[in-house]
């Protein structure tokens, strides 16, 4: 019999869209469009194709996208970073994580992982023999105890991974998160992993803090990004990684020998595409009314809503009206509103349950509202 290098079965993400289909619910669960992407995009890469862009692509990326990323660095961040030895083209971001994880880790090096946490963190980390060491963060604000990690850091800690803005739970890292995270890096030595995939989606006025806007903590720093998420084609499944050159190097070492390159026609219409500012400075304004529409409708049934001040997520309490724990609920939500979530219990190593659930508004107006409806018919009935 195999000896399988990972515990767990499948994921909740295909468990919940998987019900979902097979009871004609409005999957509110997992996190992508329903709408269309620009058709701008679509024409690029048709055209890219036309051209001949078909053949691998070079190992880093195509120069044009590389340095279309570094200008839009420099114009968000104010950071130069080089095109040629500090970006790197990956088939999404996850795949950058994965890398970054193997680039660094080895037998026993352990990683410390904020819960609720992206359910790949952990197997990547397990998977390149590291140990992942959970420090949970509570509801409703979900703020890091910067103590409680520098007494977690031992000898044997070797990096630390951040998700900002925070899926699931919307939370951003201020100014300050950021200077007591950048003391704890540098002051033991350590890595950071930075995955920024809803850099784009944060509301209300508020201020990114990328770890781009940090140059010496940038330099124990890989920072992951996602196309997908910031141009709705969550299919492409393209991404990038940033990191100062002697980290890229080693990056890109194990990235040659997975991967290699990705789909070329797809970097070719992402090159043009990146020089229309408007198309990712206008996500937070986009997303915004929907965050504000979904919480107006599910308000007004009685889940409580937990404030979210990014990503395309929000979570919400609904211990006032149940007692079910969160996979057994939002099974019957699915079954019988016609409505899925995902349980926050799946974003913990111990799937402990405190009444949440995530709901995704990156969807159609009508979609939300038929969500809604449907939500109201079934607590009234």
């Amino acid at each position: 019999m195999l000896n399988g290098k990972l515990d767990g079965g499948e994921p909740i993400f295909t468990t919940m869209s998987r019900l979902s289909s097979e009871c004609g619910a409005i999957n509110l669960g997992q996190g992508f469009p329903d709408y269309p992407m620009d058709g701008k995009l679509v024409n690029l890469l048709t055209q890219a194709m036309e051209d001949g862009h078909n053949q691998y692509a070079p190992l880093a990326g195509i120069a044009p996208l590389r340095k279309a990323i570094a200008e839009k660095i420099d114009f968000l961040y104010g950071l130069s970073v080089d095109p040629e030895t500090e970006v790197c083209v990956t088939p999404g971001a996850t795949y950058a994580i994965y890398t970054a994880f193997t680039t660094v880790l080895h037998e026993g090096d352990e990683v410390i992982v904020f819960e609720p946490a992206y359910d790949s963190y952990i197997p990547n980390i397990e998977i390149n023999g590291g140990r992942p060491v959970l420090i949970p963060l509570s509801a409703p604000d979900f703020k890091i105890d910067w103590e409680r990690v520098r007494e977690a850091i031992t000898p044997r800690t070797k990096m630390i991974i951040i998700n900002n803005p925070h899926n699931p739970s919307g939370m951003l890292l201020s100014a300050t998160d950021m200077v007591e995270l950048s003391d704890l890096v540098l002051s033991n030595g350590l890595y950071l992993l930075s995955d920024e995939v809803y850099e784009h989606l944060v509301f209300d006025n508020q201020r990114f803090e990328s770890v781009l806007r940090y140059p010496e903590l940038f330099q124990r720093s890989f920072v992951t990004y996602s196309f997908g998420k910031v141009y709705h084609c969550t299919g492409w499944k393209t991404g990038y990684c940033i990191a100062p050159e002697k980290l890229m190097t080693e990056f890109k070492k194990v990235h040659q020998y997975n991967a290699f390159c990705c789909f070329s026609p797809v970097q070719f219409a992402l090159a043009t595409y990146l020089g229309d500012k408007e198309a990712y400075l206008g996500l937070g304004k986009f997303f915004e009314p929907k965050r504000d529409l979904l919480e107006s409708l599910l308000s007004a049934v009685g889940l409580k809503p937990i404030p979210s001040k990014g990503s395309f997520f929000q979570l919400y309490d609904y211990s006032d009206l149940s007692n079910e724990d969160e996979l057994s609920y939002v099974k019957r939500l699915t079954v019988e509103a016609g409505v899925s979530a995902i349980p926050v219990s799946s974003f913990y190593a111990d799937k402990r349950n405190q009444g949440l659930l995530r709901f995704c508004f990156a969807k159609e107006d009508a979609t939300l509202r038929e969500a809604g409806a449907r939500l109201k018919a079934f607590f009234e009935s």
